[in-house]
């Protein structure tokens, strides 16, 4: 009987950049997210949604390994629950594979905590598993000054520091944690060089040629002061090696 890797939220900007390399690797392949999708070769899908119980059980048919990408802003502990609940029922899976967030079980934000909180339930699983944590990802860092800069006033929040990693590479660390076996809390990935929040913003704003009057804004709670402290951050981090500049340069055009 053949096995299948299942990927949840194979469709999406992570997913999307795993799915060819596990199937490069000759991996046999099935992406889970919510709407249908059409089959590719080797590549089949289900239509299931990961906060529901429904049709779970079906899409871990004959599942040995398992990489969980879904997420979004909210739910990610109430669908990594239902996950492992069904994992657990089909009795097949040998691997479970999560991603995270550098800083989950340190940032005082509801994503970070829901986070910790899948870590927390794909450790005490009882299946052999595998935990990443990545920084924010370059595209994430984009859209969130490029969101800035369209007022008028560019709100500029201080001692916010992050370490933006390329998607891509995080998708190559995940192809290779899926096809070896479980190592538990793997090494954290970051990208190579920290910023300002200012630093990201003054450098996307060059690129595309704007000007803004800035507004520094002090960080309030414990949110700040974890911001402040580097909870973030992960020195010790294994690093990627596009750098924030280089991905700037390829997406954006002086207006």
């Amino acid at each position: 009987m053949s096995s299948t890797t299942l990927v949840t939220g194979g469709t999406g900007l992570l997913g999307s950049q795993v799915v060819p390399l596990l199937r490069h690797a000759g991996q046999t392949v099935r992406t889970l997210s919510r709407h249908n999708r059409q089959p590719v070769e080797g590549v089949r899908h289900a239509a299931v949604d990961l906060l529901a119980t429904d049709e779970i059980d079906h899409a871990l048919d004959r599942v040995r390994i398992v990489l969980h990408l879904a997420g979004g802003p909210k739910g990610d502990d109430v669908s990594t629950g239902n996950l492992v609940r069904a994992a657990r029922r089909a009795g097949t899976v040998e691997h479970l594979i999560l991603i995270s967030v550098i800083g989950a079980d340190a940032v005082p934000v509801g994503y970070f905590a829901r986070k910790a909180q899948a870590e927390r339930i794909v450790a005490t699983s009882g299946i052999p598993h595998t935990i990443l944590r990545a920084a924010q990802f370059h595209d994430l860092a984009l859209r969130t000054v490029r969101a800035m800069a369209k007022l008028p006033v560019l709100l500029a929040p201080t001692g916010v520091r992050w370490q933006p990693v390329a998607s891509a590479e995080v998708a190559s660390r995940l192809a290779q944690l899926t096809l070896q076996d479980p190592v538990g809390r793997g090494a954290d990935l970051a990208g190579p060089d920290t910023y300002t929040l200012e630093e990201l913003q003054r450098s996307y704003l060059a690129a595309v040629g704007k000007r803004r009057i800035r507004l520094p804004i002090h960080v309030p709670g414990k949110l700040g002061r974890a911001y402040r402290s580097g909870a973030n951050l992960a020195v010790e981090a294994s690093t990627g090696t596009e750098t924030w500049e280089q991905f700037l340069a390829a997406r954006t055009t002086p207006m």
